[in-house]
């Protein structure tokens, strides 16, 4: 036979008050409800014990033994409640050990800069950061975010867009004077294009032609790297021409150590970041939203 639905918290509190108050009609006021209630609830809660809390054979009420027992063990455990319930609502705030994943340009230049700003808002968060641009597992990683650039696979992670930023074609003024600039895409033929060492979800470098049909050049070089930053390093370097999103190559473009090229051919297509996870809504721990939030608040792409 099922077991009846019992609030024994509520029905513990409802005790503590009556003692408190001195009577049954005194605790209802207290309690906001009536005193055949508070009455109803103290004779359930004494049957359920099979022991007289109370003595009614007075006009001020008296504790039994047992009752006077039964009120120290209560209070001790209203005591705990209120305790436990504090360490919750201070849990809601931003604290814990928070492991983050980010491709490696976002990282460096954008992630690690922000970090410090980060840490003194939320002092109690700790932050564990791996930059990588392969794609990882979150769950087989125990990371808590990932930040990753370009298209996003299927998958049951929830993602926050963070930011986009054109995609530019660039080379080292070394370069240029020793192997010459190209003026249209099919000059990149005679040229080093600088390459990934894993799969990306294109083959080449797009451009539009003079009527702005699509064209594809095929990625041909003696060089390829593991990532968006290693990609700029090596441009910087002279050894060839690479394909990186605006943002990352910016400064660069700025201080005149990286040329852009072929821009009138540029497709403009643009390269967006987003920052995913497991989760969403009131179900993110509370350092987790902390973060995103943070991100949407700081990241300028």
């Amino acid at each position: 036979m099922a077991r009846p639905e019992i609030n024994r918290s509520g029905e513990i509190e409802v005790f503590v008050r009556v003692v408190e108050a001195g009577s049954f009609s005194a605790a209802a006021r207290v309690l906001r409800i009536t005193p055949s209630a508070v009455s109803k609830l103290i004779a359930r809660l004494e049957a359920r014990l099979g022991a007289r809390l109370v003595s009614r054979s007075t006009r001020r009420l008296q504790l039994t033994p047992e009752g006077a027992a039964f009120h120290d063990s209560g209070m001790r455990i209203l005591a705990d409640l209120d305790a436990a319930e504090r360490e919750a609502a201070a849990g809601a705030a931003p604290r814990g050990r928070l492991r983050v994943n980010a491709y490696v340009p976002f990282g460096q230049h954008r992630l690690m800069p922000l970090l410090p700003r980060f840490l003194e808002r939320y002092p109690e968060v700790s932050v564990e950061a791996v930059l990588t641009d392969s794609v990882i597992d979150l769950m087989e990683e125990r990371a808590d975010v990932a930040i990753r650039a370009g298209p996003l696979r299927e998958s049951r992670l929830v993602a926050r867009k963070l930011g986009q930023s054109r995609m530019v074609v660039i080379a080292a003024p070394a370069y240029l004077e020793a192997y010459g600039t190209p003026r249209e895409p099919a000059d990149l033929d005679r040229h080093n294009l600088l390459a990934f060492g894993f799969a990306r979800h294109i083959d080449g470098l797009p451009f539009v032609d003079a009527k702005g049909a699509p064209v594809m050049v095929p990625i041909s070089g003696n060089a390829a790297v593991s990532d968006g930053e290693a990609m700029r390093l090596t441009a910087l370097a002279g050894a060839g021409i690479a394909r990186l999103a605006r943002w990352h190559v910016a400064p660069d473009i700025a201080a005149g150590r990286l040329i852009p090229l072929l821009e009138e051919f540029n497709p403009g297509d643009e390269e967006r970041t987003h920052a995913v996870y497991v989760g969403q809504g009131k179900h993110l721990p509370a350092r987790v939203r902390a973060f995103l939030d943070f991100l949407a608040e700081t990241v300028r792409l």
